[in-house]
């Protein structure tokens, strides 16, 4: 009987090239060694420091986020946060406002962090919804040329945004430093002032660790840092208006407006049989608004252009924001609302819209 052939010598695992190693990176051979314990050690301070018993979820500290200057500062989101609904939905809306506003460009932004930290983005966004071009140059690889165009953006943003008293909570260190906190609020900031077709959810904040390095330790600690409040608050930042006091002030003049509107409105639309009780909820569809106009206009509105029985968001948005491209074609100024807010049965929004109307057509018989 044969002997079983030898078995081949067992494969050596491949040898790591010097540089795919982190700590080959940090180059020099007599430095490796007391730069692998200072950075295991900043690591394990990184992490204790993170872990306190108020916030038992641990955060993933990498080697390069320990090595801290002394006294120097760095934030992260706590995970907890991250996994937040709101959170995930805030970013997810903004994430895809930013893709809808660069669709022409053929930009696809899949991570705001990663995507929109070296300025190229920014700037693309930012000229799209300022109609404007900035000087800058088009492709920066250095970190210094990225920072440069950076500041030129955020200048930018910043003569958009003084005259309406926001509160800038951003910088080029931080945004370059790819800090998701820092670079919502500028995009929040954006899609408030250039009052974009979107809704963000109210009321998100998040738990922020703060790490700082003293006397060669690190200390954590964690902030709650609001990111949105309600869509009246941030859309005040920029207009107050005769509503605005109307709610605030004098809410006993507000039910004689709204009869006034309802006298107005239903002396148009009981032409065709319809009748008006609730401002809040019967304009929210965007069919009594495109009718409304017609009449108004006297002219009929071809039914494929609206849904006269719309079922879900987007169709009502669709029909509200078609009533107020027949707003303008009828002279008007394009309304203060969004086609989102009287949608999302916003009163004043709704108000603002009919108001408009009003003092055009009031005397329309």
């Amino acid at each position: 009987m044969s002997s079983a052939p030898p078995r081949p010598p067992a494969p050596r695992a491949p040898r790591m090239k010097k540089d795919e190693s982190f700590l080959g990176k940090l180059g020099g051979t007599l430095a490796r060694k007391k730069k692998a314990k200072e950075v295991s050690d900043l690591q394990e301070e990184g992490k204790s420091a993170i872990n306190s018993p108020m916030h038992p979820a641990s955060v993933d500290i990498h080697p390069e986020d320990t090595q801290l200057e002394e006294n120097e500062e760095r934030t992260m989101i706590d995970p907890t946060s991250r996994e937040d609904p709101k959170f995930k939905e805030l970013v997810k809306v903004l994430l895809d406002w930013v893709n809808d506003v660069l669709v022409e460009d053929r930009i696809i932004v899949k991570q705001l962090e990663e995507d929109l930290y070296d300025g190229q983005v920014l700037q693309k966004l930012l000229e799209k919804l300022a109609d404007r071009k900035l000087n800058v140059a088009e492709v920066t690889q250095s970190e210094i040329g990225q920072k440069q165009k950076l500041q030129t953006v955020l200048d930018a943003v910043l003569d958009l945004l003084r005259p309406h008293g926001w509160a800038l909570r951003w910088s080029v260190d931080s945004i370059h430093g790819k800090n998701l906190v820092a670079i919502l609020h500028l995009l929040i900031a954006l899609a408030t002032h250039f009052r974009a077709p979107i809704r963000l959810p109210e009321h998100v904040s998040v738990q922020v660790v703060v790490v700082r390095k003293r006397e060669g330790l690190l200390h954590s600690s964690h902030v709650s840092e609001e990111l949105t409040s309600t869509t009246e608050q941030m859309m005040g930042r920029f207009e107050r208006d005769a509503f605005d006091t109307l709610f605030d002030h004098a809410p006993d003049k507000l039910n004689l407006v709204k009869k006034s509107l309802i006298t107005f409105v239903n002396k148009q639309l009981n032409k065709l049989n319809l009748e008006v009780t609730e401002l809040e909820t019967q304009f929210a569809d965007g069919v009594y608004l495109v009718l409304l106009m017609g009449l108004l206009e006297d002219y009929f509105v071809p039914l494929h252009n609206f849904y006269l029985t719309p079922e879900s968001f987007d169709q009502k948005v669709h029909n509200v924001s078609f009533a107020f491209e027949l707003m303008l074609d009828g002279g008007l100024r394009r309304p203060k609302a969004r086609p989102e807010d009287v949608v999302n049965l916003d009163l004043k929004s709704t108000l603002r819209v009919l108001y408009n109307l009003f003092t055009k057509y009031k005397n329309v018989e």
